[in-house]
């Protein structure tokens, strides 16, 4: 019985357990652990990393590390220090440090580029991102760098062999659901990072969840195809005084709104001001079309975009978008998101990362 209720029985297991040695759970599990369970330790490395990140001037023999690493462990064994966690995709559990110290040598790279006191603060802040193609590319740059300490991530959508193009995943992946493909690649990069998933999407019977559950979002990263969705998801934002931050993967564009700073402020720059989804929903195709073109300033995309655009529903089905594109797109988007936390950065407006006029 206790092994069934730790293996993957279905494609919706997004969270590991994390198991302290010596409690009854993991005694439990230990004592049926699931089919072909995969156990990997590597914890003396991770005290070693560990101790190195606090003395970087020491040099020591093989010897001495290991007089260090068990002086540090102070009689406690190898195997009870730190946590367990156990992935049940991977059927794998896993030897880590616990959550302090593992932070701390995690972000120790990140040095002098963000201070103690920065990444605490970061820490701290929580991000909601709807949309999972690019969003996707943001929620594991957010990860890798810690900008935040609390995710909730929401796409209707499941994954499809077209979005191999530009999502980093793997065939293994094909019908999963996108929001749980990106929650366990951030759970295998960081099990302590908190992440809360809308596998509906954003939706008027959710929204309140997907904005307040556990806590209010810091800021709102908006990244979805839906229209409905980019006006009630900005309308609510605003009312809240959330950032909003958009990329559009197309000449780099990034739209920061500071509704935290300008409560008042236009939606979307004034281009989306009066815009409702009632009204949205009353539009025809011819009308709903002309929408899009005026929010995204139709006549400052990228000469293929506005290619693209003329041959959607004839010979392509949807606009297209690149690897290279969506994986700049969660770079900047995570810069951006990381200085508007930091106070680095309070405008608004619409900025290009064009590679096309950068680096010509």
């Amino acid at each position: 019985m206790m092994k069934k209720n730790y293996e993957a029985e279905h494609n919706s297991v997004y969270q590991p357990i994390i198991f302290k040695p010596n409690t009854i759970d993991f005694d439990a599990f230990k004592a049926a652990p699931p089919l072909g369970l995969t156990i990997m330790d590597e914890m003396t490395s991770q005290i070693k990393g560990l101790l190195k990140s606090r003395n970087p001037t020491q040099r020591l023999s093989d010897e001495e590390w290991k007089i260090a690493i068990a002086a540090f462990l102070g009689g406690i064994s190898m195997e009870d220090y730190g946590v367990w966690v156990y992935y049940p995709w991977l059927n794998k559990l896993i030897h880590l440090l616990d959550e302090e110290e593992f932070i701390e040598v995690r972000t120790n790279r990140n040095k002098y580029k963000l201070t103690t006191e920065e990444q605490a603060l970061l820490r701290t802040k929580k991000v909601g991102i709807i949309g999972l193609s690019v969003g996707h590319s943001i929620a594991t740059s957010l990860a890798m760098e810690r900008v935040c300490g609390a995710l909730h991530i929401a796409d209707f959508d499941e994954l499809e062999l077209s979005n191999l193009n530009r999502i980093r995943t793997g065939v293994q992946h094909l019908g999963l659901h996108k929001t749980v493909i990106a929650a366990r690649d951030i759970a295998e990069i960081d099990p302590f990072l908190q992440v809360r998933i809308y596998s509906d999407g954003v939706t008027a019977e959710n929204i309140d969840s997907f904005f307040n559950e556990g806590g209010t979002l810091d800021l709102l990263v908006e990244v979805c195809d839906g229209i409905e969705q980019k006006i009630s998801s900005r309308l609510l934002a605003r009312s809240m005084k959330i950032p909003v931050v958009m990329d559009t993967n197309d000449r780099g564009m990034m739209d920061i709104e500071r509704f935290d700073l300008e409560p008042n402020r236009p939606l979307l720059h004034g281009l989306a001001e009066g815009l409702t989804v009632e009204v949205l929903q009353k539009q025809t195709p011819e009308e709903r079309l002309q929408t899009v073109m005026k929010i995204i300033d139709f006549d400052n995309t990228s000469d293929k975009l506005k290619y693209s655009m003329k041959e959607i529903g004839k010979t392509i089905s949807s606009w297209p978008q690149l690897a290279s594109s969506v994986l700049l797109g969660g770079a900047v988007t995570a810069d951006v998101i990381r200085r508007i936390f930091l106070n680095e950065l309070e405008k608004s407006g619409r900025f290009y990362v064009d590679l096309d006029q950068i680096i010509q």
